[in-house]
């Protein structure tokens, strides 16, 4: 679920901007900074520490549109991936710096232990994770598809030049998009950073799940970057119980190139060729 997080903050960035942030693996890494900073400076729980994150990783997305993507809106796409990479560059070195290189835990959203439901053992912490990630992947939902706040940023991400040529102020809406990628990112990094830990160096990692979601589900598709997401969560989640980290890892990649050599527009993408 917190890859479904990350996966869907990525291709909301995708839709609005039109090129990759390449720094969204960073802020995954930044909320769970946040999070460890303010759980020890701020004595809060867990739980109370989602709209602390959300916020600070909202305007730390906010930031990320208005200094690296918006003013090379009419740049070549390489322009952004540049830019981006610089940004990711900044937040990793800032993180290194400020907190340094060793792994750091993030408090637990609803303490350790576990509960016994109908004679399993389920801990708390993973149950806290499905819930609260189910609850935002469901509010993400509602707010693109039932409210007019929510069209006019899934019109911005179609086509920015229409929707401005209607009077939607496109540079709000991207802003705002990145805004909602941004603190999408850091919550999986608070829910990830008790049991996995936040280290300076992991942004690449969540950064590369996240690419390999969007390619799987088709370039651009939120319903296929989730399911992909979750897809690749369960797949490593399975083959490292039986195999281990590093067989789950090599499995991974052979599983994605096989998938892709077999259909490489992705689950929901379109073949090449088929619009006009």
């Amino acid at each position: 679920m917190a890859y479904a997080l990350i996966a869907l903050g990525f291709v909301l960035a995708l839709n609005a901007a039109g090129a990759v942030n390449f720094a969204h693996g960073d802020l995954v890494v930044l909320g769970g900074a946040v999070a460890v900073v303010a759980g020890v400076s701020l004595g809060l729980p867990g739980l109370a520490l989602l709209p602390v994150v959300a916020v600070t990783l909202g305007a730390a997305g906010f930031v990320a549109a208005r200094v690296a993507i918006l003013p090379l809106a009419g740049r070549p796409p390489e322009a952004t991936f540049v830019a981006t990479i610089a940004l990711a560059a900044i937040v990793e070195h800032g993180l290194t710096v400020g907190l340094g290189a060793a792994p750091l835990a993030a408090p637990s959203l609803v303490g350790s232990g576990s509960l016994e439901v109908g004679g399993l053992a389920l801990g708390r912490q993973p149950l806290a994770i499905l819930l609260v990630g189910g609850a935002l992947v469901t509010a993400v939902w509602f707010l693109l598809e039932r409210t007019q706040t929510g069209r006019r940023m899934r019109a911005v991400s179609s086509d920015r030049y229409m929707a401005r040529a209607i009077g939607i102020p496109a540079a709000r809406y991207i802003a705002l998009s990145l805004a909602l990628a941004g603190a999408l990112a850091g919550i999986a990094g608070l829910l990830l950073g008790h049991q996995f830990l936040v280290a300076p160096t992991q942004g690449a990692g969540h950064m590369l799940k996240a690419y390999i979601a969007v390619a799987l589900g088709g370039w651009g598709s939120v319903p296929g970057a989730l399911l992909a997401a979750l897809g690749i969560g369960f797949f490593e989640t399975f083959v490292s119980a039986g195999l281990g980290d590093a067989w789950a890892s090599a499995a991974l990649y052979v599983g994605v190139l096989a998938f892709l050599a077999v259909r490489p527009q992705g689950l929901f993408g379109e073949p090449a060729g088929r619009r006009a």
